[in-house]
C-alpha cells in the first residue's frame, strides 16, 4: 500500500438524520482509535495460571479526535449545537484506502483556541454511542 495523505481522512456529520453528510472541518490532525475490552475468567485452575479471556465478550468502542479549523460558520454552529444539546448524531469517518466507519457518536470535547495574529482553531473528540458499520472502499 502506498503512503496516504492525512488530509484525505474526512470527518462528516448528518446532524438532521436525513442522510445528508456535511464535512464539518478542515482537520489538520486526526485520529480514529478502536478499543475492545476484555473479560478475564482466570481462576486457580487455569492452565499454567495463564490469564484466560472470554472470546468476544468485551465492550468495543471507537474514539475520534481531531484539531484544525472549522470549514465555515455553519459547520461550527452544527458541532457546537450537538455538543451543548448532548445529541447523539450519525458521524462518518472516511479513511483513505481503508474504508468508511459510520455510526452514532457524541461530541465529548470541544476546545477553541486562537492567537492574536492567527486563525481560530479547535479540538474535538467524539465517542461511539452504538453499533458502527465498516465499509471497505
Amino acid at each position: 500500500m502506498a503512503a496516504q495523505k492525512g488530509r484525505d481522512l474526512l470527518l462528516k456529520v448528518d446532524a438532521t438524520g436525513s442522510g445528508g453528510w456535511q464535512t464539518v472541518a478542515g482537520l489538520r490532525a486526526r485520529r480514529l482509535a478502536f478499543t475492545a475490552g476484555t473479560v478475564d475468567v482466570t481462576d486457580a485452575d487455569s492452565p499454567g495460571r495463564w490469564r484466560e479471556l472470554i472470546e468476544g465478550a468485551g465492550v468495543r468502542q471507537a474514539r475520534i479526535s481531531g484539531a484544525g479549523i472549522f470549514r465555515d460558520a455553519a459547520a461550527d454552529a452544527t458541532v457546537r449545537g450537538l455538543f451543548f444539546d448532548g445529541v447523539l448524531a450519525p458521524w462518518q469517518v472516511t479513511i483513505p484506502d481503508f474504508g468508511t466507519v459510520t455510526g452514532p457518536f457524541q461530541v465529548t470535547r470541544l476546545d477553541y483556541a486562537g492567537s492574536h495574529d492567527g486563525e481560530a482553531t479547535y479540538e474535538i473528540a467524539l465517542e461511539s454511542a452504538g453499533a458502527l458499520v465498516f465499509a471497505a472502499p
